[in-house]
């Protein structure tokens, strides 16, 4: 798909995800055993042929970096083009030292984006997770006529924040957007995944510049409607989760324990690649029991587990069970400890006889390096 850029923000972590965003953007928080978020948007683009890839970022970033090295795990690693990551050097005009919004955010990489040579440019949120078929959504954005296009779920939508709906006035496009989970029934939920024609994002990014506009939906989009524009719609009928809060992502987790969602997100029409390491296989002692569960290579099991989510290099020792819990790389479950409801971050360690028990609503978070 030589006529699209990818654009990712990676560059903002909800507040409400608490001690999981202290060492790291959301855009790198592991998912389902061995992904990070940014995955599944990096994804859908190498899957569509998209080979021009930049990564707005702005703090907490390391791990991102660490993760996505030169992206070669993505077919991204050329010596032309390729993954590009974008930190925040644009912020001369700004007093704040951060991003208020998306447009702002764009704003400062404006440079960057005036030498996209494609003529039309995907954005995708980095906390996502979903499995998008970009060829198909950017062959009926060019159907529609439409400047821009928006991807839209069904009620299955999971989690996040985001109230943005589109009232469809055709069965494929949209006059009217609403900023509230109230009124219409018809209305579609956006996953703020859009295809817009490179020159007009351009040219909302610089009036937005120039009225001092920061947000994207309700200054940008929002001016664009108001001036007689028309947005696509695209509906997507998968598996969608915004990760915007501990309970959003505990829960997200889960859900791949259920056969039918993790169906819906990995599939080997469109795999979602991840940065690669090799791990020995992972050991069940002689009294070791998992049902449910999702178990990473490189752990040790010699306890229970039922219903959790176990990321590589994860030891549990003898007598040690574990029910409903999210554990992440390298932590280390003491014997005869009893977890519930646990979201443990990455090098953690849980002492011998240990028992916590959080519920599916609030449940437990350990910071990462953690010894409890």
């Amino acid at each position: 798909m030589p006529d699209l850029h990818g654009l990712i923000y990676a560059y903002h972590s909800s507040s409400a995800l608490g001690e999981l965003v202290v060492p790291r953007t959301s855009a790198s928080l592991p998912f389902c055993s061995r992904y990070r978020l940014i995955d599944f948007a990096l994804s859908s683009m190498a899957n569509a042929g998209i080979r021009d890839v930049g990564v707005i970022m702005q703090r907490d970033y390391q791990s991102l970096l660490d993760h996505l090295g030169s992206g070669k795990d993505w077919d991204l690693s050329r010596l032309s083009g390729g993954l590009c990551l974008l930190p925040p050097f644009g912020m001369h005009d700004s007093h704040f030292g951060e991003y208020n919004g998306c447009m702002e955010a764009l704003s400062a990489v404006r440079t960057y984006i005036n030498n996209i040579k494609q003529s039309h440019v995907v954005i995708f949120r980095s906390d996502l997770a979903v499995n998008l078929d970009l060829h198909e959504i950017f062959d009926s954005h060019l159907a529609s006529g439409c400047d821009i296009t928006a991807v839209c779920a069904d009620c299955s939508l999971k989690g996040g924040s985001s109230k943005i709906r589109f009232v469809p006035d055709t069965p494929n496009t949209s006059k009217q957007m609403l900023f509230s989970g109230l009124g219409q029934k018809e209305a579609l939920s956006s996953i703020e995944v859009y295809i817009i024609r490179k020159s007009l994002l351009v040219e909302l990014i610089e009036w937005s510049r120039t009225n001092g506009k920061q947000h994207f939906h309700r200054d940008a989009l929002a001016h664009y409607l108001d001036e007689g524009g028309t947005v696509g719609l695209y509906f997507h009928k998968g598996y969608t989760a915004h990760i915007t809060s501990v309970s959003d992502y505990y829960s997200a987790n889960m859900d791949m324990l259920n056969q039918g969602y993790r169906r819906d997100l990995f599939f080997d029409d469109r795999p979602i690649y991840t940065r690669g390491r090799s791990s020995v296989s992972t050991y069940y002692g002689d009294n070791a029991s998992a049902k449910n569960s999702l178990v990473a290579d490189g752990c040790y099991i010699e306890g229970e587990l039922q219903n959790c989510v176990l990321f590589r290099g994860v030891r549990v020792k003898k007598g040690a069970k574990l029910t409903n819990c999210v554990i992440m790389q390298d932590s280390v479950i003491g014997e005869n400890a009893v977890l519930n409801h646990v979201i443990a971050d990455k090098y953690t360690a849980f002492s011998d006889g240990l028992v916590l028990s959080g519920s599916s609503v609030l449940p437990i978070t350990v910071p990462k390096c953690k010894t409890v």
